[in-house]
This record gives C-alpha cells, structure tokens and sequence, in this order.
C-alpha cells in the first residue's frame, strides 16, 4: 500500500458530526470531479472514501447514494452517485449551489474554525496525494476548475500553507514541495501518524547526510595528508640520497624516520609519537625546515 493510501485509510477514520459533517461532505462533493446538476459521483479505488462519501451524502444531504464495488477482485473503483435528477438537484441545494456546475467554493458551508480541517480532509480524500518522503517532498490536489483551485488556495493561504498551482492534462494543481507545508496541511487536516513519519523519515535523512557530509570530509583530509605526506617523503629522500641527512640535527633526524614510517600521519599525529610530544605548530616548523632544506640543496 502506498504512503498516499496510508493518509487516505488514517483520514477516513476520522467521524465528523455537526458542521464539520457538512464540510466534510461539501469537500468530497466538490472535489470529487463530479458536482451537478447532470451529475453527482465519486470513483475512487477506496474502498473506505466510497464508503465515508456514501455515510457523509445521506446524513447532510438526506438522500440515499447508490454504492458499487468493482466486478472482479481484481484492482478496480468503486463508485458512489445519485440515481436521480431529484437527489442530485437536493445535494447542490444542501451546499448552496443551485447552477448547473459548481465553480466556486460556498464559504458558507465552513461554519467553524474546525470547519476548514473536515473540508480540506474531505477535499485530499477525493483528489490528493502525497507522494513517499523516502523519494519526494510533494502534497497536491487535482482540481477541475480554476476558479476552485484558486479558492482553495486562498483557503489554505489563510492557514499559513502558501500552496502553488501548475496546470497538468487539463487539471489545476494546488501543491507543496516543502517538507515543513506539508507537515502543516498533513496536521491540519488530522493525519498525525504520516505527520510522525514523515517527520522521522526527515531526521534520517539528515542524519545520513551528515555523516556523509563527515566521511567525505575526512576522505578530503586524509587525501591532503597523503599528498603532504608524499612530499615530505620526498624531500627526506632527497636528503638521504645526498648524504645531508646524516647532518641534520636529532630532533630533525627522527621526525624524518616517522614521517617515512607512517606517511598515513597528521602532523598531529606525527607531533604525539615523538618523544617528547610536540605540538602540530611545531611539527610543522620542522617539516618546513626539512622542505627548505631539500629544496636549498637542490638549488
């Protein structure tokens, strides 16, 4: 099942009564793809929306919706309509829309603050989805109508979700990409089980990167040391082959055989294996005597 259809099972379990019964239906009466006059249906592969859809119809609207599952057990839509002129003309009614299409959102159907939650809930039910977090950011609503999609993102605008729109083989696209929206719209409409984890799929992530970001870091390191290292070694040789090594004061004389013994060595490294320790400002005061050195003689 995939991440969408989690959100979708989570909202549709959730019972509203009262006005936010009847917001809930308007939201899956309006986005349903199928709001007039000639007809009044919802398709879906759910079978819990279809049946949300069907309970919400007959208590707020009083008419009897005619459910329909698939012929087979294969994947399939159930489908909810009005059977009759009479029904579908009362469910616009209900909703305060009495024109052949309903192009624009009835405000009047959000009677309370909790009003907004059971619209937008009933709204994704019928036309959203939210795509894995495990792959993508991304929350949208498919929409018929532009002016609906306009509405309904100056609705979500006044919840502080700045939704964008995009056009797609005929529809509006109200959506987010933001991760931190989409928690929002995802809370907001009572679906805290994909809010958690999308939120933890967020935590991971960021911990892998950085720990990525520290092995790359530490790859970056160990290849400047090693590259260091290979001149050093380089000089130490140069001063070994020309008899100047046997020159060279102790302390100079020792760093070189540790510093030819483990190349892999930070000067940090080098500095606690001497004896005595010395620090890593002094280790490199030494080393770049050893490098003048080589490059005098070669000179």
């Amino acid at each position: 099942m995939s991440f969408s259809s989690d959100i979708k099972n989570e909202l549709a379990k959730i019972e509203e009564s009262g006005c936010c019964a009847v917001a809930q239906a308007y939201g899956m009466a309006q986005f349903g793809h199928a709001f007039s006059k000639r007809l009044v249906s919802l398709q879906t592969e759910n079978e819990a929306i279809a049946e949300r859809y069907t309970v919400l119809l007959r208590e707020v609207c009083r008419v009897s919706p005619v459910m329909t599952a698939p012929s087979s057990e294969k994947a399939g839509m159930y489908t909810v309509s009005m059977q009759t002129a009479q029904e579908r003309l009362a469910v616009l009614e209900r909703f305060g829309h009495g024109g052949e299409v309903a192009l624009r959102l009835n405000r009047a159907n959000l009677e309370c603050d909790a009003c907004v939650a059971a619209f937008l809930r009933g709204a994704f039910l019928v036309c959203g989805a939210v795509t894995n977090p495990q792959v993508d950011y991304h929350l949208e609503f498919s929409v018929p109508f532009l002016h609906v999609s306009n509405d309904l993102v100056a609705l979500l605008r006044e919840q502080g979700l700045n939704a964008k729109t995009v056009r797609r083989k005929g529809l509006y696209i109200v959506y987010f990409k933001e991760s931190e929206q989409i928690e929002d719209c995802l809370t907001l409409m009572g679906a805290m089980s994909a809010t958690l984890e999308l939120m933890n799929v967020k935590l991971v992530k960021s911990i892998r990167n950085k720990v990525n970001r520290a092995a790359n870091c530490e790859s970056a390191n160990l290849d400047k040391t090693v590259a260091a290292s290979l001149q050093h070694i380089e000089a130490i040789e140069k001063l070994k082959k020309n008899g100047v090594l046997e020159t060279l004061s102790e302390e100079l004389r020792e760093l070189c055989r540790l510093r030819t013994e483990n190349p892999e060595y930070s000067l940090r490294e080098l500095g606690e294996a001497l004896n005595p320790p010395l620090s890593r400002s002094g280790v490199n005061h030494r080393i770049r005597r050893i490098l003048q050195l080589a490059e005098e003689w070669e000179g």
